[in-house]
């Protein structure tokens, strides 16, 4: 035989093994994620992670379509979803006519980017999303926004440590279209997504980008910078000085914000000309949240969608929502010290002291799992060595069965907390 292969054991570059301590504070945070999104009024939903390409393939200049885990099976080309949102869009499109609106959507997924690692970005993460179809109200803006400060207050983090950033694409647009892109309009979506590289690459990259003569946007040099100073606004009233006297994108901001302000969140609400997000389907406000000591990436972000659907073919549709990653946050949590230390925890261990005493073992671990408890069933060996993995599991009893206690159909039981110990019926 000729010698084995040897394998590497350490996961792709940039995703992880979830060993238990691991997947115990994922469940942690999914389970914050799924009471959230229950208690407004969402229902959950759910897709394939292998979609066809061509639902991701856009031709803004997205990073996202770069980054794409894509391949060819079969003569079908299929890409690992980068992000929910086109499948959602997907699935409403395919049942569109016998949904009834508004939808109330939320999703825990899985999803794909091959992309530059840095801290908090990763190959492979997993993302919230909450998503309202058939509302065109800024209402649902502020029903969403609502379930991430909701999010944020439960995980122990107030505006001293995130705060979420809001601008609206349709503002900038409506700048822009009445200015340096009057005649261009087109140029509207690949310029939003160049500017998105602000925070990454600086003002002056971004003046050099968006005046590149064989580039999608090509300004002169003085209305690049201009386009630069507008995303320097960090007061509504200036940037509504900026655009049109009749804008509807000012009106909807000053209503969200009247709106933040019943919910209780206006503290964590900034407004933050710069915030443009960088997918090119979003039509309206868009939003981030944020770290306020400036140590990490986006913690969350979304916005308005509305032409979305159109895109697939669809009729016109509103919609908003949101994708918040599970790395970010974490990263967050770990920096403040609010993850938390979660053991392992089983309700009981059964033990038997023989394999004489197996089978009754097995019938009381039967009783108490059909009564709806956690148990272990210790495989044998001696008494110490099951008392060891029950302080490894966290039990909170030990049954022992032994012959004498079987003899008497009897069962010992040892509160772990306590230490006491007591004989209850074996078929009690």
């Amino acid at each position: 035989m000729g010698t084995p292969t040897q394998i590497d054991l350490q996961p792709p570059r940039g995703t992880r093994d979830f060993y238990p301590e691991d997947m115990r504070v994922r469940s942690w945070l999914f389970d914050h994620f799924r009471e959230v999104s229950r208690r407004f009024g969402f229902e959950e939903v759910d897709a394939p992670v292998v979609e066809h390409a061509e639902l991701f393939t856009r031709k803004a200049g997205e990073e996202i379509v770069e980054q794409l885990f894509h391949f060819v099976l079969h003569d079908r080309h299929l890409a690992l979803r980068p992000e929910m949102t086109p499948s959602i869009a997907r699935m409403v499109l395919a049942r569109h006519g016998a949904l009834r609106f508004p939808l109330r959507w939320f999703a825990l997924t899985q999803n794909w980017r091959y992309e530059r690692m840095t801290r908090g970005r990763k190959r492979e993460h997993y993302q919230w999303n909450m998503d309202v179809w058939g509302e065109p109200g800024v209402g649902a803006e502020a029903e969403l926004l609502a379930a991430i400060a909701l999010l944020f207050e439960r995980l122990g983090l107030g505006p001293d440590a995130v705060r979420i950033r809001v601008n609206s694409r349709a503002l900038l647009e409506e700048t822009l279209r009445s200015g340096v892109l009057r005649d261009r309009p087109e140029a509207f979506a690949p310029l939003c997504v160049t500017i998105d590289k602000l925070s990454k690459i600086g003002a002056d990259a971004v003046v050099d980008l968006l005046c590149e003569p064989t580039g999608p946007v090509r300004l002169e040099r003085p209305e690049a910078k201009d386009v630069v100073g507008i995303l320097g606004l960090r007061d509504l009233d200036e940037a509504a000085r900026q655009a049109p006297a009749d804008s509807r994108a000012v009106a909807d901001l000053r209503r969200l914000f009247e709106l933040a302000g019943a919910y209780g969140y206006a503290e964590q609400l900034v407004f933050d000309a710069s915030v443009v997000r960088g997918l090119a389907y979003y039509t309206g406000i868009v939003f981030e949240g944020f770290d306020t000591a400036g140590a990490l990436r986006a913690v969350c972000g979304g916005g308005r969608y509305d032409g979305l659907l159109e895109t697939f073919g669809g009729p016109p549709t509103p919609a908003v929502g949101f994708g918040f990653g599970d790395v970010v946050i974490a990263e967050l949590l770990a920096d403040r010290g609010l993850l938390p230390s979660l053991g392992r925890s089983v309700d009981a261990l059964v033990f038997a002291l023989s394999e004489a005493e197996r089978g009754a073992a097995i019938g009381l671990a039967r009783r108490l799992r059909a009564q709806g408890a956690s148990v272990a069933l210790a495989f044998g060996g001696k008494l110490k060595r099951a008392l060891e993995e029950a302080d490894r599991a966290g039990a909170r009893r030990v049954y022992v069965l032994g012959p004498d206690e079987l003899a008497r159909g009897q069962v010992r039981v040892r509160d772990r907390a306590s230490g006491e110990q007591r004989d209850e019926p074996l078929g009690a």
